[in-house]
C-alpha cells in the first residue's frame, strides 16, 4: 500500500512507520522534524516531507509533493497531535488554547482535505484512520483544548463516513490507549499542580510500565496493540466498517468483521447522548 503518515517523527508515529515498512508497505512521513536520516535507512520504501499539519497551505505543498511521485494512495493515517495548552479551561491563554485545537483538529481536517483526491485513485477500497484519545469520550480536566479537538476528530470521522457512504471508503478514529510518549513526559515535567493530581499519577504509571522497545511485540503490550489494530483497519477484514471510534485496548476488534451489518446498521462505537430510559430510570 502507499500511505501517508503523519507525526511520523516521533512516538507513536515513528513506531507506526517502523511497523508499517516491515509489512512491505510504501511510507511518506509528514512532519514538522527532519526525517531525512530515517529516509536513508529506508531509502525506496520511506519518503518524508517537512511539513505543519495546522497550516492549510504546508498540508497542500506536501501533497503536491506526493502527486508528482506517486499516481495514487491507498490509505492515510492521521497521528500527529499536540497536548498544547493544559490547565483549567477558564484560566487558559486564549491563543494558546486555540492554537491547541487547530493544531490537532485542522491538523487532521487539513490531510484528509488534501489528500482525499490521491486516495480517491486507489484501485481498492480506501482507508483513513484518525487518531482519537485521551478526552474525547469523557471530561478530562486541565485537557480542554486538546479534548475538545480530539472529540471533534471523532465526529469529523463519523460526519464523513456518513458523506461518502456510497463511496468504497473505510474512516474511522483509533484510541490508542495508554502509552509513554513524550506527552507522558510533558506531564510529567509539568507537574502535579499544572496538570492535576490523578493526572500526574496516571503518567507516572504509564512511564513506570512502558516496556523497552525490545519488547514492544510481546503480547498485550500497549503500543502494539495499537499497532494491530492500525494494521487491522487497513487491511481488508475492517472493509466495510467505517465511521467507528474503535479503542485499540478495550473493544474487540478483532471479531468486528462478522458483525460488519449489525455495526452499520448502529450507533455502536459512536459519540452518542444518553437518555435516562437507556440507564432505566425516569427523565
Amino acid at each position: 500500500m502507499n500511505i501517508v503518515l503523519t507525526g511520523s517523527s516521533t512516538g507513536i508515529g515513528r513506531a507506526l512507520a517502523e511497523r508499517l515498512l516491515t509489512r512491505g508497505h510504501r511510507v511518506w512521513g509528514l512532519a514538522r522534524s527532519d526525517q531525512s536520516g530515517f529516509a536513508a535507512q529506508h531509502a525506496g520504501s520511506f519518503r518524508a516531507a517537512r511539513c505543519d499539519v495546522g497550516d492549510w497551505e504546508s498540508v497542500s505543498r506536501a501533497a503536491a509533493e506526493v502527486a508528482a511521485a506517486w499516481p495514487h494512495v491507498d490509505a492515510v493515517i492521521a497521528c500527529a497531535g499536540v497536548q498544547g495548552e493544559i490547565g483549567r479551561a477558564l484560566a487558559a491563554d486564549p491563543a494558546k488554547w486555540s492554537a491547541t485545537v487547530r493544531a490537532n483538529l485542522d491538523g487532521t481536517y487539513h490531510t484528509l482535505r488534501a489528500f482525499n483526491a490521491l486516495l480517491a485513485r486507489a484501485a481498492g477500497r480506501q482507508k483513513i484512520i484518525c487518531f482519537s484519545g485521551g478526552g474525547a469520550t469523557k471530561p478530562r480536566a486541565n485537557f480542554s483544548a486538546y479534548g475538545v479537538a480530539k472529540t471533534g476528530i471523532v465526529r469529523l470521522v463519523e460526519t464523513i463516513a456518513e458523506e461518502e457512504r456510497d463511496r468504497a471508503l473505510d474512516i474511522n478514529a483509533l484510541a490508542p490507549g495508554a502509552i509513554a510518549t513524550r506527552l507522558t513526559d510533558e506531564v510529567l515535567a509539568l507537574g502535579p499542580a499544572a496538570v492535576g493530581a490523578a493526572e500526574f499519577a496516571a503518567a507516572q504509571k504509564i512511564k513506570s510500565a512502558a516496556l523497552p522497545s525490545a519488547a514492544l511485540a510481546k503480547e498485550g503490550a500497549p503500543l502494539a496493540q495499537a499497532l494491530d489494530c492500525v494494521e487491522w483497519l487497513l487491511s481488508p477484514a475492517s472493509d466495510g466498517i467505517s465511521g467507528k471510534l474503535i479503542s485499540a485496548p478495550w473493544d474487540p476488534w478483532t471479531t468486528l468483521a462478522a458483525r460488519r451489518a449489525e455495526l452499520a446498521a448502529s450507533d455502536i462505537y459512536t459519540l452518542r447522548r444518553i437518555v435516562p430510559e437507556e440507564r432505566g430510570k425516569k427523565s
